[in-house]
This record gives structure tokens, sequence and C-alpha cells, in this order.
């Protein structure tokens, strides 16, 4: 079977920036002249050329996008026509395999049924928005700029639009948030109708104006039982919904799983295009300079625009195969875990974290709430 291939498009303008967000994005203030949407738009097709070029002259060669996702920032400040450029610039390189998931991430406040509308003609088949909270004084906290009632409106303009994959990403954990405040949020996700939902604990990056205001005791940092407790309300409630978790952040209806996430999660490959953009080709990582200036002069000059590059390991790919397969539902092959694994997999198995299904190793319920630690254990117990 061969091994399924993304195509991940980085869009790194936002109108203003979330006191909670580290990602690779810039407002026109922090860009000034030194970038724009346009000049940004030029560069991603350039690249994505170079890109294609660089593929069919491999030994795999050239290979078709089976998943695109455009992220950011906010991909919907480029607007429909802007995102639809952006998608006839993968189909005139890489090409699209049949059926292909086409995603890209909108905020809420830069959307309109139109927007949805053409984009639909332009051949998405996929929307994610975020949403966060419905409770003010937690966009207040997180610093997001949309309206409480917003999303829930966007979700239903998209359906309208013909959307039927529409995603909905929570943040939980938020300081000043209540429980009631997340079981509001869950009664709003569900009567959108949307058939896709993602779920993040609220984590303090280094360097954030949040992680600012926590040094300087302004605001409390995120209490792990509270979000254990947060975990259980968002899982039960979209559970009594007909909504099932494949992923420990993610839940879906019936065929609604988001399948570029999957690739990265099976340790698929891709290619990220586009400022600060990571890509995975079999034993090889890399990733694009991050300044927008930066990498739209070095694709001008003719080059593509990677920083590093690093060539993986078959302990390499161990780790992040364990790392991203044991969140997933089904699980991975007992298999592969070495020896030295065995007695710390039997303890987590005694404790009732994790089962036996087959031959395959899963998270059970109690489980997904340590995954993170437990999958650290496993990993180190087999170094020593």
């Amino acid at each position: 079977m061969a091994t399924p291939f993304a195509v991940y498009l980085h869009v790194p303008f936002c109108t203003t920036r979330c006191g909670y967000c580290d990602f690779n994005t810039y407002t026109a203030g922090e860009l000034g002249s030194s970038a724009s949407p346009g000049s940004y738009l030029t560069a991603l097709e350039r690249e994505l050329e170079m890109a294609a070029e660089k593929l069919a002259a491999s030994p795999e060669g050239l290979r078709t996008a089976d998943t695109v996702f455009v992220g950011g920032g906010t991909p919907s400040l480029l607007g429909a026509a802007g995102l639809n450029r952006v998608l006839a610039a993968v189909r005139s390189t890489f090409g699209l395999s049949e059926n292909a998931e086409i995603t890209t991430e909108s905020n809420p406040e830069s959307t309109d049924p139109e927007f949805f509308a053409d984009l639909r003609e332009g051949g998405y088949t996929r929307i994610s928005l975020g949403m966060q909270s419905t409770a003010q004084h937690v966009l207040q906290v997180l610093e997001r700029r949309h309206t409480p009632g917003r999303p829930v409106a966007a979700a239903k303009e998209a359906q309208r639009a013909g959307f039927e994959h529409v995603n909905l990403d929570m943040i939980y954990g938020t300081p000043t948030e209540t429980d009631d405040d997340v079981r509001a949020t869950l009664d709003a996700v569900l009567e959108s109708g949307v058939d896709h939902v993602s779920a993040y604990s609220l984590i303090v990056e280094d360097g954030t104006a949040m992680a600012r205001k926590v040094r300087k005791g302004q605001l409390p940092a995120p209490d792990e039982d509270v979000l254990a407790d947060r975990y259980q309300i968002i899982d039960a409630r979209l559970k009594d919904a007909g909504m099932d978790w494949y992923e420990v952040s993610n839940w879906s209806k019936p065929g609604g799983e988001c399948a570029h996430n999957r690739i990265y999660w099976v340790n698929g490959d891709w290619w990220g295009a586009g400022p600060g953009a990571h890509s995975h080709l079999g034993d090889l990582r890399f990733h694009n300079v991050k300044h927008p200036a930066k990498y739209a002069e070095q694709v001008a000059a003719g080059q593509l625009p990677i920083r590093d590059t690093e060539q993986l390991t078959a302990a390499d790919h161990h780790t992040e195969q364990v790392m991203l397969g044991l969140r997933l539902r089904e699980g991975v092959p007992r298999s592969w875990f070495g020896t030295g694994a065995k007695p710390v997999i039997d303890d987590f198995m005694e404790r009732g974290l994790l089962q036996v299904c087959g031959e395959r190793v899963a998270l059970t319920e109690a489980g997904r709430l340590l995954a993170d630690g437990m999958i650290t254990d496993i990993l180190v117990a087999e170094e020593q």
C-alpha cells in the first residue's frame, strides 16, 4: 500500500496576535512593507513549482496530494480568491488524488456566506473554524477577537454552502473558565451541526503574552486536575451526541475524521510550503525559513526556502510512530515495543491505562488523560 502524501500550506498572516499563540504568524504592523499577501502568494506558487520539480527528479518521483491543508495564521485573510489561487497552484504542480480532502482553517470573523460558497466552488471539501469558547470572558483572556456567537453562525453558513465536513476548535482550561462555560460551549458546538470537534487543553507557551502574565502572577497557570475534569466533560458530552474520539484531542461523527491530520499521526509523508512550514519525506525532515520577507526573497532567487534538514534514523522513526500512533484510538502493534518497555506496559495495563486489542496496544479512557506522560515513560524504558 502506497504511503499517503499530503501538502500543507502555511499562511503567516493574522490581524492581531492572540496572547496564547506561539505559531509562526505576523500582523501587518510587525511586517510593515517587507511582505504582503500578494508577494506571499507569488512566492508560494513558485515554491510549489520548485518542490514538484525536485520530487519529479527524485527516485520516488512526483507524488499526487491525497490531502491539502491550508493553515496559519489566518488563511481566510487571503479571501476566497487567494485561497482558490493557492489550491490551483497545488493542482497544477502536485496534482490532486481522486476524492482528495482539501481543508482550510478560517477565522469566523473573516468569513461570510459568499466566502464559503466561493471556496466550495473552488474545490475545498472541509472547513476548520477557530471557536475556542462561547464565553466572552474566556475569549478576552485568550485575546481572541471574534464574537461568541460567530463561530456557530459561520459553521452553519459553511454547511449551507455545501460543506459536509466542518470542524470547530475548542480550547479548555483557560484561567477564569468554569465547567459551565465548557458545557455552554459544547451546547453551541452541537447546535451548529458540525461533524468534527478538536478540543485542546490550554498550554502556556514560553515567550507568549500569556506566559508573561502567568509569570507575573496576573493569571493563574492551568491546573492539571481541572484540565482532566474538563476533558471528561467534553468526551462524555460528545460521545452522547454520537461523536467518537479517534485521536486524543479529536472527535467526529462516522466518516468525519480529518484525513490530513491522520497522515501526520501515522507518520506519513508531506510537503510543507510557506514561511516556517515543516516537511517530512521518508527519512528526511526539513523546514523553511520563518520570516515571510526572507522566504519571498529566497524563492525569488530560485532557491527552495529550506532552512534546516534532518536525516531521520530508524530510532527516530520508532519514537515518532509510538508518540503519534499511541494517541490514536486503534493504538499501535504490540510488536513495535522493545523488551525494555514490557514491564512499563504491563504496569499500565494492570492500572487500567492501556489495553490489548488483538495484536495492538491502545489507550483506555483513563489512559487518555495521562497519554503524554505514559508515552514518555515507555520510550525512556526502551532506551534503558
